[in-house]
């Protein structure tokens, strides 16, 4: 991969990003949305992936959308915003679908977009220092793409009081919230959350994972008969894939499952 904002690295079946414009606290503009696009399409190819840890360099994880760039949009036609939205719309619902395990690992700010970032990652681990915002409506944006994850993820009236505010919130209410997942010291971050993608990588599948992940996605906001009808069919298919045959038979004659 030819990426100039994006460092990426792999080791032991795990791959890392980076958003790297530390200078810019790692803000979001085309460039770095393509390249995040194109290395998770990348990935997705490497079947010596099993998961990806999303992180960023310098002291802040992510502070949202570049506002030079959205300064330049504002003289773009309805037409173009529109594109440049589906753009970030497309990274996010990438993430959200996607068949590897993504975990976010955040230090210093997770801010807007970023902090969206964070929120449609399976995972999300941060520094006890960490800090969390929505903050779009305190320049007179909106959080558009970012809140239809959030609610998801957390419930609307969590995500209202997040939303509607653009409060901060420290790493202890993100994690009260549901938000992330787990808080360490800035010093132990790096290898907690690379412990924490080894324990999923040896432990579960990753068809099982992928399916699982496209179930939640698929069946949450349909009527209960609907969403069990497809659950069926997943549990019926899954009974006949290779990982589970593998899976159940370790199981029965007492193996270790390597997967």
């Amino acid at each position: 991969m030819t990426l100039e904002l994006i460092n990426y690295k792999k080791t032991q079946q795990i791959a890392y990003i980076s958003l790297n414009r530390p200078e810019k606290r790692n803000a979001l503009n085309h460039q770095l949305v393509s390249e995040l696009k194109e290395a998770l399409d990348n990935i997705e190819k490497d079947n010596t992936v099993k998961a990806v840890v999303l992180k960023g360099e310098g002291k802040a994880f992510c502070a949202g959308a570049d506002l030079a760039y959205i300064q330049d949009l504002q003289n773009f036609s309805y037409e173009e915003n529109l594109e440049d939205s589906n753009h970030l719309k497309e990274l996010f619902l990438k993430i959200y679908y996607y068949p590897k395990i993504i975990i976010a690992s955040i230090q210093g700010a997770a801010i807007a977009g970023g902090c969206g970032l964070a929120t449609v990652c399976d995972f999300s681990f941060a520094e006890s220092g960490a800090k969390f915002s929505y903050s779009e409506v305190k320049i007179g944006f909106i959080p558009a793409i970012v809140s239809i994850f959030l609610v998801r993820k957390i419930g609307e009236g969590k995500a209202k009081q997040l939303l509607l505010s653009g409060q901060v919130i420290t790493a202890q209410k993100a994690l009260d919230y549901g938000l992330i997942n787990g808080i360490t010291s800035a010093e132990n971050l790096e290898e907690e959350v690379l412990e924490f993608a080894k324990k999923l990588v040896s432990e579960t599948s990753l068809q099982a994972k992928a399916d699982t992940k496209h179930l939640i996605a698929s069946t949450w906001h349909l009527p209960l008969e609907e969403a069990m009808n497809l659950a069926v069919v997943s549990n019926a298919k899954a009974r006949s894939n290779e990982d589970c045959k593998k899976g159940i038979a370790a199981f029965l004659n007492k193996e270790k499952i390597e997967w």
